[in-house]
């Protein structure tokens, strides 16, 4: 059974932390397929596979030692983020199922509240509650607003953890889904409000794009804004079709797109000719079938 996890950590400036995170889940039966950092999210993602035991203790040492190193009180980054480990997934691969990647979620989650005394809330296919299947919503308030909701608001008593948050860490998202893609496009303007507006209209939430999750961020060492969005699911909605739509939406605020990028890996099959959707900086090394 192999089964991968996703972590995103509210760090990526620092690369000694970065390291320190994947040095913590480099264990025993566990292979490191991706590490990707961004200075102006201020987040890094780990990629990793395994079993289900091996890949549960390395996911809580990896955000154990996010706990360690990360201190939500003095970080800025333009990603929202609740958490110094920020979100853990779990997505079923080879021989696996989604209830198996829900149990690891469970079992990581529950382990996470009772040893390091976070907060953890269960999301997407492992979600305890319909309200809370949707990543965006519970992370909404981000950790300033937490800070206060927790604790005080009935609505945030967490799945697993405490009813209080962790003063330097925050809370954190724990679930199970299926394979996503982290695709962002980068426009010809460094207006914010156009990214913004954009991902308002593509965004499944506001009648877009089934299984699209989009934001408007600048970014500044690209001196550009930029659509950051998770495809949620490419056989719904694929990178081609989002790219497309990026781009008509631009066009239509009097804008244009520069190039698009792929934060992670990608299933083979999600991806169309690099030509169609203006890839920048992307390898081969980053189809997740030629990792495995």
């Amino acid at each position: 059974m192999l089964i991968e996890c996703v972590p995103n950590f509210s760090e990526g400036r620092r690369r000694d932390v970065v390291d320190s995170l994947q040095a913590a889940a480099s264990l025993p039966g566990v292979k490191f397929l991706d590490v990707e950092t961004d200075a102006d999210h201020n987040r890094c993602v780990l990629t990793f596979v395994g079993g289900p035991d091996a890949l549960a203790e390395a996911a809580f040492a990896a955000a154990a030692a996010a706990v360690e190193r990360i201190d939500l009180n003095a970080h800025r980054g333009q990603h929202p983020r609740m958490g110094a480990v920020d979100v853990i997934p779990f997505v079923p691969l080879r021989g696996a199922t989604m209830g198996d990647a829900v149990a690891v979620a469970k079992r990581v989650g529950e382990r996470l509240g009772r040893e390091l005394e976070l907060p953890v809330y269960l999301y997407e296919s492992a979600a305890a509650r319909p309200d809370r299947r949707n990543l965006a919503e519970i992370r909404k308030p981000q950790f300033e607003g937490l800070r206060d909701l927790i604790g005080r608001d009935p609505e945030r008593v967490p799945d697993f953890g405490p009813n209080r948050i962790h003063p330097t860490a925050g809370c954190v998202a724990v679930g199970a889904r299926p394979p996503l893609i982290a695709y962002n496009v980068d426009l010809e303007t460094e207006d914010v409000a156009v990214a913004k507006a954009i991902a308002k209209k593509i965004r499944e939430r506001d009648g877009g794009l089934p299984g699209i999750k989009a934001l408007g961020l600048s970014i500044a060492a690209r001196k550009c804004a930029q659509v950051s969005m998770n495809v949620c699911d490419f056989r719904k909605t694929g990178l081609r079709e989002a790219f497309r739509a990026v781009e008509a939406e631009a066009r239509a605020l009097g804008a244009a797109v520069r190039s698009s990028e792929i934060v992670g890996l990608v299933p083979q099959e999600a991806l169309p000719p690099e030509t169609e959707i203006r890839l920048a900086g992307f390898t081969r090394e980053q189809i997740i079938e030629n990792r495995l």
